[in-house]
């Protein structure tokens, strides 16, 4: 049986939330679709939203969904598997539930690839990270790498020596003759140790991480075992986009991927989609995600009094 909605959010997190609660305000038949998975669930706190830093994810999260609930917004737990528009929008759950609106938020966010280190990915988004403005002040001080992932990682260890001043760039896979001379008197200006060689390994002693060991042969028949006690990465950004590729949204490539081409609102190039949060961009923290959801809100809720308007006036 399909359900009908003056609007469909497909995405729980802040962006997703932040739409539908003002969708709800505005007094807007909605419904949020949320797969359940945040892009910063392995993180214990997020940092730097006013009057929420430092709370846990899980708990922003859940204090949104009791918000949205106040006005009458519904969310199912579940997965959008399929999209079309005939005028309106006609979204598929994995469910089997069917569901049309006239306007349609994604709000998906994006995945982080991590690069294929043993012993990395577990300790991601705790002593392994990725933002300094998200987790810099948290490790403030501590002996730090950045392992690179392309030569844009010397941006990121530059910007890293604002929070520690022991920092080594681990180059990994990125050869030395890829530095700049601008970049190696950066470095240097900075005092960042450049290490070559590729990392084999991310160390840790029980719940702590200790170094990183390198590939190569050593005095003991391993690789160089460099202590450190946070590291910083670059996750490679995988968008989720499959659902403007299947409704013909224009695409534009950037280097963290394909990203709906929007206005300043959140409207893609098809009549009625809009993209909100991590699904807009690549760059978007918690509270800009939310400015964002907000934002594309008011917007939807303006187009639809507006359509009804000149229905009825015959404009």
């Amino acid at each position: 049986m399909t359900e009908s909605y003056e609007a469909v959010v497909v995405g729980g997190g802040a962006a997703g939330l932040s739409a539908a609660l003002v969708l709800g305000r505005a007094r807007r038949r909605t419904l949020v679709v949320d797969a359940g998975e945040p892009r910063n669930a392995p993180s214990a706190h997020m940092q730097g939203y006013l009057s929420r830093d430092g709370m846990s994810p899980a708990e922003f999260l859940a204090t949104g969904r009791e918000e949205i609930a106040r006005y009458g917004v519904e969310l199912v737990r579940d997965r959008v598997v399929d999209a079309a528009r005939d005028g309106d929008f006609t979204v598929t759950l994995a469910g089997g539930g069917v569901a049309r609106a006239r306007h349609l938020v994604v709000a998906t966010g994006l995945g982080d690839e991590l690069p294929p280190i043993p012993g990395l990915a577990e300790r991601f988004g705790r002593d392994v990270v990725h933002c300094p403005y998200c987790h810099g002040w948290e490790v403030r001080d501590l002996a730090t790498g950045v392992v690179a992932s392309s030569p844009l990682s010397v941006h990121q260890a530059l910007m890293v020596t604002q929070w520690s001043k022991d920092v080594r760039l681990f180059l990994h896979q990125v050869r030395e003759a890829e530095l700049t001379d601008v970049d190696r008197r950066r470095l240097d200006a900075a005092g960042v140790e450049v290490v070559p060689g590729e990392v084999a390994e991310v160390l840790a002693d029980g719940d702590r991480l200790t170094g990183v060991r390198l590939a190569g042969d050593g005095p003991s028949g391993a690789g160089a075992v460099h202590e450190r006690e946070v590291l910083y990465v670059a996750p490679r950004a995988v968008p989720r986009n499959e659902l403007f590729v299947r409704l013909g949204a224009e695409l534009q490539e950037t280097p963290f991927g394909g990203y709906p081409v929007i206005d300043e609102r959140g409207l893609t190039s098809v009549p009625g989609l809009w993209a909100a949060g991590n699904a807009s961009g690549f760059a978007e923290q918690v509270v800009n995600a939310a400015s964002r959801g907000h934002r594309a809100g008011a917007a939807i809720n303006a187009e639809l009094l507006f359509a009804d308007l000149d229905a009825a006036a015959q404009v």
